[in-house]
C-alpha cells in the first residue's frame, strides 16, 4: 500500500548550523550590584562569547555531538520543524530552503556579533539564552510558512538548555 493511499504521514526535521558571538547578562532595570548577584561572572563588563550550533541529525548523531559538545563547551541550538510528508518530493521541507531560511535568520544577524551591541533586539532586552532562543524563532518565523515551526531548543551548556515553541 502507498504512503498516499495511507493518508498524509506527518513527520519533524532539524537542521544544523553554527555560529559565533558574545554578550553581556545585564538588565537596564537593575542597579550594577543587582545584576552582579544575579547574574555573576556573566555580568562581566566586556561580555563572554559562545560557539551555538543548530543540530540537523537523529538521536544517535544527537548523542555522539553532545559527548563532543560536552567535552569541547559547544552551545547547540536545535531548529525543527514539522509538517506533512509531500507524496511528491518525501519532504516535510526542502532542507536547501531550510538552510537559506537559517542562513538568513540565524547566520547574517548573529554569527561573530556582539548581541548586546551589534543586534538591536538585544537593545533593551536580555540576551540570555531564552531570549536568544525568542530571537531565532521570530526570525525563522519570517521566512517559514505558517505552522511549520515547532521548536528551537538552545543548548548553551551541559546543564543549560532552553525549549522555545512560540509560547
Amino acid at each position: 500500500m502507498s504512503a498516499v493511499g495511507c493518508g498524509r504521514r506527518q513527520a519533524r526535521v532539524s537542521r544544523l548550523v553554527s555560529f559565533s558571538a558574545t554578550h553581556r547578562l545585564h538588565s537596564k532595570s537593575l542597579s550594577n550590584e543587582e545584576n552582579l548577584k544575579l547574574f555573576g561572572k556573566c555580568n562581566n563588563p566586556n561580555g563572554h562569547g559562545h560557539n551555538y550550533k543548530d543540530l540537523c541529525l537523529d538521536v544517535n548523531l544527537l548523542k555522539v555531538m553532545l559527548v563532543f559538545w560536552y567535552f569541547v563547551l559547544f552551545p547547540i541550538v536545535m531548529v525543527t520543524v514539522q509538517g506533512e510528508i509531500d507524496p511528491v518530493t518525501g519532504m516535510v521541507m526542502n532542507l536547501t530552503d531550510l538552510k537559506e531560511y537559517m542562513e538568513e535568520a540565524i547566520m547574517k544577524p548573529l554569527d561573530h556579533k556582539n548581541l548586546d551591541l551589534d543586534v538591536p533586539y538585544f537593545a533593551d532586552i536580555v540576551s540570555t539564552t531564552e531570549n536568544v532562543a525568542v530571537y531565532i524563532w521570530e526570525n525563522l518565523q519570517k521566512f517559514l510558512p505558517v505552522g511549520v515551526l515547532y521548536k528551537v531548543k538552545v543548548y548553551e551548556t551541559d546543564n543549560n538548555i532552553v525549549v522555545y515553541k512560540g509560547e
